[in-house]
This record gives structure tokens, C-alpha cells and sequence, in this order.
């Protein structure tokens, strides 16, 4: 059966969900974006079916309507949403990063009878926007859903059905579990991230060659202090309790970590480093609640045109890469050349590639 989804938002995570919900010839998708050049752009490259240029008269044609706009603007259009005259079954989900401010105001739609799901698909890349959208994004990622706990199954069984087709790992979590979850992996991280390039900031003016030693293992570590300030400011006051609690344990985790480091016991620190370590190479190899960048380490000899070679080989396998740098400095991984790729399916086929082609060596992180 036909049905009518309605995508409010075309940067990359609505424009890669219209291009994948497309995979199914039965989805007829209409888009609408505040900005008319992403609008007609996601018209002209295919991404939508139609475009719909008032947002009200649109959504009246929608069985599904789905929020893929920032948490505030969500919010917003949510607070609206009971003037519009919609399908009388019609299913409300976004995909914010936050989930009780959400489901906090969506209990205005449950009043005025309009089922809301909430949802997060955990996937991202280093390119924003609607010309960066993929069909493939949220495959093998975890998509969370948040539904009202008297949400009629058949509503949430149709919102699944829909989804299917991303090839994403949906599970159902209350919003509070989520925000609790994301706060840990993913939300924190950030703020250790930029406290750490706060830190790196400050040795500058008594040790300026310090940012020159911090090619390697430290820009790796601190990756994702490059992401949009605008957006994080936004998750980090939405989700400010939880990011206040995981403060707390980290400070307390650091003391604890300072005291191993006064009283010096190599065995006790040893433990320490011991644990993390079993505790990281147990992760389970899936795409997270981060952007994840599959890297790989290539030990190479320093001649001209050796990144060339590299490139070449992987052009001539249709491999793709979506980053390309040189590490000058690196303790704990023996390579100059960080090659990064959108799949752990490229990489595996990049490995294989340069070894059949090279003598150089190849390390995974």
C-alpha cells in the first residue's frame, strides 16, 4: 500500500532518510526545508518526490511526518502542529539527539490525539546537508525509538515497518534510559574532547611545538571537538542533568586516577591501564552513538608519489575514502599515512587491496 511520508528538514540526516525510505517503491516522500535552494536542490538530485513548499498544506497529506530539524526548532513545530489539519491516523516521530525535552512537549500532540514516536537514528558523517545525504547512513547504526508507553502497537509495529528498510538496528527505549545512554558515549565524550583542546590551548604560549606533536595520537582522541559548535551547545543544555552527573563521576574518576599517581604503585597502575583495556577491546565493532571513522594506519617509506600509489590502488578498486592525512608523529601505532573510510567494509577491502598490491604494512585502532 502507498503511503505518504513527510520530511520536515533536508540536511543530512533527513535527506539520507528520504533517500533511504525510497528503497521502498511503496514510500512516496515529500520534503520541505526553511532554506528554498535545499528544497529545490533535494528536488533536482532525486532525494524527494515532491517538495513541499507550505508546510501546513503538506503535512495534511502526510501518513508519516518525521522532524529531522534541530531540537529547539522540533520543539517549535511541535507546539504548532495541533492547528494543522492532519490524517486522521497519522504517526508524528523526529529524529533529535535528545529525547525528555521531546517527549516532554510532543504530550501536547497526545493530547489533541495525534500519536508521537520519538526516535534518534545514531549515525552521522564528516559532511553536512542535503548533497551529503546517503541511502545507505543508518545501515548496521542503532536507531532508537521512544514511543509513549500506551502507544498502540500497531502504530509503532507500521513507524517499524517504515524504518525497515534503512537496515538499521532499531530498539525501544523509554527517553529517559536514552538520554542517560547518549549522555555516557556520546554527549560527554564531547565535553572531555573540547576540554582537552582547551588544555592543548593553554601550552601554547610556553610550549608552542606542542600542537606540532599533537598530530598523532591526540587529534585522533580529540576528533570530535571539530563538530558544529551551534548543535552541541544545544544538546548540552538539553541534556544538562545528565551531562552535570557524568561530570561528577569523571571528577571523581580522576581523582581516584591522581591518587594512583601520587602514591606511585606500578602494579596498581598497571591494573588500571589493564582494565581499560580489556574494557575498550570488548566493544562490541557496530556503528555507535558517535560518527564513526574507520581508519586506517598505513606504514609507508617516504619517496615521492608513495600517497599517490596508495590512492591509485584503491581508485582501481572502487574503494572509496572520505579522508586522507599524514600523522608526523604517532607513539602507539607505527604509521605516517591515516587513510579513512565510510564502512568497515571498505576498510577490510582497502587492507586487502594494499596488500596485494604493496609490501606496506596495515594497522587497525
Amino acid at each position: 500500500m502507498k503511503q505518504t511520508v513527510f520530511i520536515i528538514g533536508l540536511g543530512l540526516i533527513g535527506g539520507s532518510l528520504a533517500l533511504s525510505l525510497k528503497r521502498n517503491h511503496e514510500t512516496f516522500i515529500i520534503g520541505y526545508d526553511a532554506d528554498g535552494k535545499t528544497l529545490r536542490t533535494a528536488k533536482r538530485i532525486g532525494i524527494i518526490d515532491e517538495m513541499g513548499v507550505q508546510l501546513k498544506d503538506a503535512s495534511e497529506l502526510a501518513d508519516i511526518i518525521i522532524f529531522a530539524t534541530p531540537v529547539n526548532e522540533t520543539i517549535r513545530l511541535i507546539q504548532e502542529m495541533p492547528k494543522w489539519q492532519l490524517k486522521k491516523n497519522v504517526i508524528v516521530t523526529d529524529t533529535g539527539s535528545t529525547k525528555k525535552v521531546i517527549m516532554k512537549a510532543a504530550l501536547k500532540l497526545k493530547e489533541a490525539g495525534i500519536t508521537f514516536i520519538g526516535g534518534h537514528p545514531m549515525a552521522g558523517s564528516h559532511k553536512s546537508g542535503v548533497e551529503a545525504a546517503r541511502a545507505h547512513l543508518f545501515e548496521n547504526a542503532y536507531y532508537m525509538l521512544t514511543p509513549f508507553p500506551d502507544v498502540k502497537e500497531e502504530q509503532i509495529i507500521t513507524l517499524l515497518d517504515l524504518l525497515q528498510v534503512t537496515k538499521a538496528k532499531i530498539v525501544q527505549v523509554d527517553a529517559e534510559e536514552h538520554d542517560h545512554m547518549t549522555a555516557v558515549v556520546s554527549h560527554f565524550p564531547h565535553l572531555v574532547a573540547a576540554s582537552l583542546v582547551h588544555q592543548l590551548a593553554g601550552e601554547n604560549d610556553a610550549f608552542p611545538f606542542t600542537k606540532q606533536l599533537a598530530a598523532g595520537g591526540f587529534r585522533d582522541l580529540t576528533r570530535i571537538a571539530s563538530a558544529n559548535p551551534i548543535m552541541w551547545r544545544d544538546i548540552t543544555v538539553q541534556n544538562r542533568q545528565e551531562l552535570s552527573n557524568q561530570l561528577q563521576n569523571w571528577t571523581e574518576e580522576m581523582i581516584k586516577l591522581q591518587n594512583l599517581l601520587l602514591h606511585a604503585e606500578p602494579e596498581e597502575i598497571e591494573a588500571y591501564f589493564s582494565t581499560a583495556k580489556e574494557v575498550r577491546d570488548n566493544l562490541p565493532i557496530t556503528q555507535g552513538a558517535m560518527f564513526t571513522v574507520y581508519d586506517l594506519y598505513v606504514d609507508v617509506p617516504d619517496y615521492p608519489g608513495v600517497i599517490s600509489e596508495i590512492t591509485g590502488y584503491l581508485a582501481k578498486d572502487n574503494i572509496s575514502i572520505t579522508n586522507l592525512r599524514i600523522v608526523e608523529t604517532r607513539e602507539d601505532i607505527f604509521g605516517i599515512l591515516v587513510v579513512s573510510f565510510q564502512s568497515m567494509e571498505d576498510r577490510a577491502k582497502a587492507v586487502e587491496c594494499i596488500a596485494n598490491n604493496t609490501t606496506f604494512e596495515t594497522y587497525i585502532a
